[in-house]
């Protein structure tokens, strides 16, 4: 018998990270005493770094070599538009002192910052995401480290070194905004979850898994396959348009990106016809069944087509001629689940349709496309009978209900939607995430409570309990 002693090799990831969070504790003790004015351009100097146009393009177009995934105009206005938008909803905010006065219960809330911050971001979104989650730390006066995805290494790289010659540029200290060092691996990322005060991990479930395994306080968002109705008082060529807008976006790489239609009966037809206007090319059966042999290889989705340019797809599911002008890829299913890949999460210009019945089969589609994946992210709805949305919102376990929206542009944060702009969507414990909400600025502040008395507020046994007794007795 071999008794050979082996020794395992040392994890030098631990040795590595300690040095960024020592330099990220020593930064943010530099800024512990700004004001709100100084806090927030600290922010603005962060939005600056990715928002200025030469800046947004040349990120877009590194993201797009570098991960070979969505296409480089999308993700200039993707650059801008969520870091515009995040800077808005960050400036109209205080996180420094007193935040929140209730003199009637006697409540002043001071905010806090909670320390270092541990941000995981996907390929996906390189450049964007990273300066999102740095810019809602920063308004909490922390420090952040960024764990970038090994396929978006260069571009985050590039990212996080432009934020910090804007921190340069305003005399701000240059490590409050920090990556980790080549080569991205799940050891280093480990050993930052497990150093940092909080993690918030944006990507894949099992860096999310890691993250609240790691003894780290951590947020973690799920994974999306969002369903969309089309009922017969929606307007169809305005449905169409805006299910066009939102799954060609940027090459459907957003989770939030329609991957179902769930269409009524009495309007099939016409909604169909509408999407080919848009720009939609309807397969027939035997292609469906081509695309679905050639998009998943060996149970998994082929990264040489996902979140690819229209042309791509049509040349690599060898669709014919007609198709190759085509915007996206629309897809005929009746069956949902693990044997019916197309009820599932796509991340590419393909898009499932269904046929309900009615509205009740429709939602009830909606609800066993969400039960095979994607519980707890969103559904949208395109209606004019507003209590159709008010009962899927009722009955449905997600955390977002998208009434006549083009889903990603709203989803995330809009101009025109009420939900803070971002790029990580909470998804409730429907998938396990610890926030039901889309990520944004309350996550990274902590709160004190000031509480001073206030008149004795003490009901009478009568007022509490009379109704329980005059039904069940004493």
């Amino acid at each position: 018998m071999d008794q050979t002693i082996r020794y395992k090799e040392p994890d030098a990831a631990p040795d590595q990270v300690a040095p960024l969070m020592a330099r990220a504790r020593a930064a943010q003790a530099l800024i512990a005493d700004a004001d709100q004015e100084r806090t927030d351009e600290f922010v603005t100097a962060l939005a600056w770094s990715l928002y200025r146009p030469d800046r947004a393009e040349a990120l877009a177009t590194l993201a797009v070599s570098d991960t070979g995934l969505g296409n480089i105009r999308d993700k200039i206005t993707k650059n801008q538009r969520k870091t515009f938008g995040t800077l808005r909803d960050l400036l109209r905010v205080r996180t420094v002192g007193v935040i929140e006065e209730d003199t009637a219960r006697g409540i002043v809330k001071f905010a806090k910052p909670i320390g270092v911050i541990g941000a995981v971001t996907p390929s996906t979104n390189p450049s964007a995401t990273a300066v999102n989650k740095a810019m809602m730390a920063i308004k909490g006066r922390n420090a952040i480290i960024i764990a970038p995805s090994p396929a978006g290494m260069k571009t985050t790289t590039a990212t996080v070194a432009g934020m910090r010659a804007e921190l340069t540029r305003i005399g701000a200290p240059v490590d409050l905004v920090q990556i980790l060092p080549p080569p991205a691996s799940k050891q280093m990322t480990q050993a930052l979850m497990e150093a940092v005060d909080l993690v918030v991990i944006t990507g894949s479930q099992d860096n999310v898994r890691r993250g609240y395994r790691s003894g780290t306080p951590a947020i973690g968002v799920g994974a999306g396959n969002v369903p969309v109705i089309i009922d017969e008082t929606a307007d169809l060529d305005d449905a169409a348009d805006k299910i066009a807008a939102s799954k060609t976006f940027d090459n459907a790489t957003s989770c939030s990106s329609e991957n179902a239609l769930i269409i009524v009966d009495a309007v099939y037809e016409a909604a169909l016809a509408a999407l080919g206007r848009a720009g939609g090319y309807r397969c027939t059966a035997s292609e469906a069944k081509r695309i679905e042999t050639i998009l998943w290889q060996n149970g998994k989705l082929n990264r040489d087509l996902i979140a690819r340019d229209p042309e791509v797809l049509a040349e690599g599911f060898s669709l014919p001629e007609v198709a190759r002008s085509a915007r996206f890829f629309l897809v005929e299913e009746n069956g949902i689940g693990r044997a019916h890949p197309f009820s599932g999460e796509k991340l590419s210009l393909v898009l499932t349709v269904y046929r309900a019945t009615d509205i009740e089969d429709a939602a009830a589609k909606v609800r066993a496309i969400l039960d095979y994946q994607g519980r707890g992210h969103s559904c949208g709805i395109h209606t004019s009978v507003l209590a159709r949305a008010r009962r899927l919102a009722e009955e449905l376990d997600v955390v977002r209900v998208l009434v006549n929206f083009a889903h990603t542009f709203g989803n995330g944060g809009g101009f025109d939607s009420g939900l803070e702009f971002t790029l990580s969507m909470g998804c409730g414990s429907w998938q396990k995430n610890s926030i039901s909400e889309n990520l944004n600025y309350r996550h990274f502040i902590n709160i004190t409570h000031l509480v001073t008395p206030i008149p004795e507020d003490r009901p009478t046994e009568e007022e509490l309990f009379a109704g329980y007794w005059n039904k069940f007795g004493r």
